[in-house]
């Protein structure tokens, strides 16, 4: 359903929460979140969406200087053991994420990689399984595209 390309329209914090819940039921262990979009487009509330369907209890922030933040998903029915939030805003390279311990997540078949600012990632990203969501201001509030 999400895998073709689609485009979105999000009025409020509200709205994209649950389009982050419904978004959440797509995915499976090993996918890799692209979230591109300005500042303050929107995507750490995708994630608090996405985050809040696997039942994560923890407050999601963004992890703009800590790189990155891994949330254990307890609940077995989905077969997931971890969410991944990386945001690469003040990334000098991508040595800094493997330093931390990205490679043990990426693309891992028990977690899900959410990643904002991902033009910053070249090397890492190849042949892992990649879904793009873009966030754009609007008139309306915002347009998701999903690819």
């Amino acid at each position: 359903m999400f895998y073709k390309l689609m485009e979105y329209t999000i009025k409020n914090e509200k709205e994209m929460i649950n389009f982050g819940k419904e978004f959440a039921q797509t995915l499976s262990g090993g996918d890799v979140v692209l979230l591109e979009g300005d500042l303050g487009a929107g995507k750490t509330t995708l994630t608090k969406g996405i985050a809040e369907y696997f039942g994560v209890k923890q407050e999601i922030t963004s992890p703009t200087f800590t790189l990155m933040n891994v949330y254990p998903i307890s609940n077995f029915k989905f077969q997931i053991s971890n969410l991944v939030h990386v945001d690469t805003y003040r990334l000098e390279n991508e040595d800094d994420l493997i330093e931390i311990g990205i490679e043990d997540y990426l693309g891992a078949p028990d977690t899900i990689c959410l990643i904002e600012w991902p033009e910053k990632l070249k090397t890492l990203l190849r042949g892992k399984k990649i879904i793009k969501i873009k966030i754009e201001h609007n008139d309306d509030g915002r347009k998701i595209e999903i690819k």
